[in-house]
């Protein structure tokens, strides 16, 4: 039996699940709307919520997509009897997920966010070419207009950022400086580029697509502001063998079987931007051709 962790209505999730029909492999999807509890059977695990219920021992993998395993915890009256009874139920809990990941999977629940702090550094020894960055309080050692800032986290998007509104967090070009000071932020040097490259990596295996992002004022600086009228041009494209390798290596050392990478071409170099191990690749599927989703399948 596979098991899928997915948000509600993902069109990635829903694309693979088609492929898994088609090859008439069982699977079970959990959504991020579902509380499980954790019960004995037979002296085995079995976990039900409203929609699902199954044993954790007829689970043979696992593709962690989005959202998450959730749990329901019972509540005793008695503070210290809750505490102690917290405890158990996030052993158990943690028993699960543990047991979950140790079997065939396409990422992890517990390593599903990465620290683009980190990542970076991580790049810059696996020999990838990183913009140079700082973190800074203020702007004082801020070029204008040849420095950018993006958001530190994973997740850079505010829902109800005001009533009946969510926000975007997009890269956006330092044109002034401020004359106060600010929460500790992310600046990097603006790379004039030739175009954006988007990889999916899977098992050791690289999907790259060119992302002609640069000729348009509104994708220019962060090609995620999606002309919808006229949209950029993608095509596939082809890293070097030492640009795969320096990726593989980054991979592993973040435990990573899967994930989505962001490049920028610039002349005869290739500037590494991030990982993400959650990220979107219906795109590169799509408008290159490769098969992704049925490559998820397979494995699964």
């Amino acid at each position: 039996m596979i098991l899928i962790i997915s948000d509600n209505n993902d069109r990635t999730t829903v694309e693979v699940i088609r492929w898994l029909v088609s090859l008439n492999k069982q699977f079970i999807v959990v959504n991020d709307d579902e509380f499980f509890e954790i019960v004995l059977n037979n002296k085995k695990f079995f976990l039900q919520s409203h929609r699902n219920s199954f044993f954790l021992d007829d689970i043979e993998s696992i593709w962690y997509r989005r959202g998450g395993l959730q749990f329901k915890r019972l509540r005793y009256s008695n503070d210290s009897i809750n505490i102690h009874m917290n405890e158990t139920q996030h052993w158990l809990e943690d028993y699960v997920l543990k047991t979950l990941e140790s079997k065939r999977h396409i990422n992890k629940q517990s390593n599903s966010h990465v620290n683009k702090l980190l990542v970076l550094e991580y790049a810059r020894k696996e020999g990838l070419d990183v913009p140079e960055y700082f973190l800074a309080e203020n702007t004082d050692e801020v070029i204008p207009g040849k420095t950018i800032t993006k958001s530190i986290t994973g997740n850079p998007s505010l829902e109800h950022v005001s009533e009946n509104t969510d926000g975007m967090l997009y890269t956006a070009i330092i044109d002034q400086k401020e004359k106060e000071q600010f929460f500790i932020s992310f600046f990097q040097e603006k790379i004039e580029k030739d175009f954006e490259i988007r990889t999916f990596y899977f098992n050791g295996e690289c999907f790259s697509m060119a992302i002609f992002s640069q000729n348009d004022d509104q994708t220019k600086t962060d090609f995620r502001k999606y002309n919808n009228k006229k949209p950029n041009r993608n095509v596939r494209y082809s890293l070097s063998n030492s640009l795969e390798k320096k990726i593989h290596s980054l991979m592993k050392k973040l435990n990573l079987n899967c994930g989505s990478l962001d490049f920028m071409k610039s002349g005869s170099k290739y500037y590494f931007l991030e990982v993400n191990p959650v990220g979107q690749f219906a795109n590169v599927a799509y408008h290159c051709n490769y098969p992704l989703f049925q490559k998820i399948a397979d494995y699964l």
